[in-house]
């Protein structure tokens, strides 16, 4: 990754028309191909990029933004659209690259490590007669949290969240319409599982055929005795 403090002003010209005037910017240059444009506040978005594919080249400024103090223009084309991203240079404040390796991920936060591991070991809790296939069972677009059979043999994709919202219900119902293409495993029915379920993920889950279960995080722990509380 490359990154490069400079006063310079922007122009994105394709589908769409955008002109930033001459500030100073984080010009990010990302291995993929992105670049991006930041500022120092407003926003964590950067206020104008250019999308991988993509492919920048730094030529010299034509005699007329020679004369207007430009020093250096780079030029980021798409791969895909005719759309380009003008970066004029007026001046180089910082110039660095890092070799960032490959990363690994975003990781859980504990509390949804811990429903994950805790709900494999107490598999019963989702109902009599349920077992556990795998945790973290890989599919091309990610790994569902557990795979389990329920009490007939009929496989059943769990999703778990520590609060549930409506885009949990939606990463769920493209693990099943991938799972369910699988002659060794379909049918597949999912549940949503979650300290908390917002109303509009109940509803949406409910709607797609998707069963919704609390859980009791401390009590799965051992920490809160929940049949010995009067409410």
């Amino acid at each position: 990754m490359r990154l490069v403090i400079a006063r310079c002003s922007v122009d994105y010209v394709g589908r769409l028309k955008a002109h930033l005037p001459l500030a100073t910017r984080l010009l990010v240059v990302k291995a993929d191909g992105s670049v991006l444009v930041h500022s120092d506040g407003g926003s964590y978005k950067p206020l104008n990029w250019m999308s991988p594919p993509a492919k920048l080249r730094v030529g010299t400024p034509e005699d007329t933004d020679l004369e207007s103090g430009v020093i250096e223009q780079w030029t980021v084309q798409s791969a895909k659209a005719d759309d380009r991203l003008i970066i004029n240079i007026y001046e180089h404040l910082h110039d660095s690259s890092h070799e960032l390796g490959t990363d690994p991920g975003l990781i859980k936060d504990g509390v949804e490590a811990d429903l994950q591991r805790l709900l494999a070991e107490q598999i019963e809790t989702l109902g009599t007669g349920f077992s556990l296939i795998r945790r973290e069972y890989f599919t091309a677009i990610g790994p569902v949290d557990i795979l389990a059979r329920d009490a007939t043999g009929a496989t059943v994709a769990i999703e778990l969240k520590r609060r549930g919202d409506i885009d949990g219900v939606e990463q769920l119902t493209r693990y099943l319409e991938l799972l369910n293409r699988d002659p060794l495993l379909a049918p597949v029915r999912g549940i949503f599982a979650a300290q908390q379920i917002k109303p509009q993920a109940k509803v949406l889950a409910n709607n797609r055929g998707i069963d919704c279960v609390t859980l009791d995080y401390d009590a799965m722990r051992g920490v809160d005795d929940s049949g010995s509380r009067l409410f």
